[in-house]
């Protein structure tokens, strides 16, 4: 991670620091959904035949308290803690035919409905100290090609706490894979963007899945997106990255998007769903269905509200009098049901920010052993949580 140290001794090796201005092309990753805007004057460093060279970054730390806490092994037990959910660098170009991408460092995904895994569980546990990393080929004015380690193109919320609306993901989100390995082809072209990419879906390493999205923007406040992903081929990975149901199954969504003045609004559909393989363990078919709406509202120049409601429901096929058969589990237990609220206050001023977050969680339909609580059979939770820091 580059420190202040670390860019003083850039500074003196002979690199010259310019303005943001001096940029060709506006840095458009990593992508942020608001209320929290990116530095409006980021580090840029003439690299001389590498052209411009921009360094971005986040550095904020997250407390946390809950209610009926799950003990699930290497998460946090308690029912308070204090954690990093942020230090990470971005290096980036964003001229020329070939750019490069690098985002690293330590990170937290807080996630409704799950146990807390804290930063240096999750750089261990999920996708490394470098989640996220690429190349990126401009063919044409309309037409680039990425390939390394890309943000999933599913659903409406992004991997990082600092990229959305609400500190916590969503039920849906948790549902959806968040970073995967492959390569993407990308069109944007007026009013119409699309992209198609070969990847290994929910981190599994095996480049076996699909993705595409279709997105029309009618005016400059609405936009529809449609989006579609799925495996071709079997994989019996399983890890704490890598479901082993969701990754042998298939996503779709519709996503609409307002932004208008200080209001934002994002609702959309999900449709998640895994087939029967017994050779996997997965002796029923199942599928998850389920709807969001996110909203913004800017009150003041440095003050805004974002919120989420949600709902997601759980179904498949039963095993009826068979005694050897599991039904597969996307969210509570199989035919089990969820709901959420969450709402979000932030304060920024320049790079500076702090926010708040209350998140209520019910499930509405519970199997016996996979609720909250240490016996996992409590149907809420309540958090609220408190995220402060920088973006550089």
């Amino acid at each position: 991670m580059l420190d202040a140290r670390a860019l003083a001794l850039l500074g003196s090796c002979g690199l010259l620091f310019a303005s943001s201005a001096a940029l060709a092309d506006p840095v458009a990753a990593p992508g942020f959904s608001g209320p929290l805007a990116p530095n409006a004057h980021p580090i840029v460093v003439d690299a001389g035949p590498f052209g411009d060279v921009t360094v971005t970054g986040q550095v904020s730390g997250i407390a946390l308290a809950q209610s009926h806490v799950t003990s699930t092994p290497g998460t946090v037990t308690s029912n308070t803690a204090a954690d990093v959910s942020n230090a990470q660098v971005e290096i980036q170009t964003t001229t020329g035919p070939l750019q490069l991408y690098v985002q690293a460092g330590a990170y937290s995904l807080p996630a409704l409905g799950t146990s807390y895994l804290r930063s240096g569980k999750a750089q261990d546990l999920l996708f490394g100290p470098v989640p996220v990393a690429y190349a990126k080929a401009v063919l044409s004015r309309d037409i680039s090609v990425t390939a390394g380690l890309l943000p999933t193109m599913v659903g409406a919320e992004s991997t990082f706490t600092f990229q959305n609306m609400n500190v916590e993901r969503g039920l849906l989100w948790n549902q959806e894979p968040a970073i995967s390995r492959g390569a993407q082809v990308n069109y944007a072209h007026g009013k119409l963007s699309a992209a198609v990419s070969l990847n290994d879906g929910y981190y599994s390493g095996k480049f076996n899945w699909v993705s595409g999205t279709l997105a029309y923007a009618f005016d400059s406040a609405n936009t529809i997106t449609l989006v579609g992903a799925g495996s071709v081929s079997r994989s019996r990975r399983s890890s704490y990255a890598t479901p082993l149901a969701q990754n042998n199954g298939s996503i779709f969504n519709i996503i609409y998007t307002y932004n208008e003045g200080p209001l934002t609004l994002t609702p959309y559909l999900q449709y998640n769903r895994v087939d029967r393989d017994d050779a996997l363990g997965l002796n029923r078919s199942a599928e998850t269905y389920g709807g969001a709406l996110l909203a913004k509202y800017t009150l003041t120049k440095d003050f805004s509200l974002a919120a989420r409601g949600e709902y997601l429901k759980s179904s498949g096929d039963d095993c009826g009098l068979a005694t050897d058969c599991v039904p597969t589990n996307l969210l509570y237990g199989p035919h089990s049901n969820a709901w959420s609220m969450t709402f979000t206050p932030t304060y920024q001023k320049g790079i500076f920010f702090a926010r708040g977050e209350v998140s209520y969680t019910r499930i509405g339909k519970l199997e016996p052993g996979f609720g909250f609580g240490d016996d996992a059979n409590k149907r809420d939770q309540v958090r609220g949580l408190l995220e402060t820091g920088f973006l550089f």
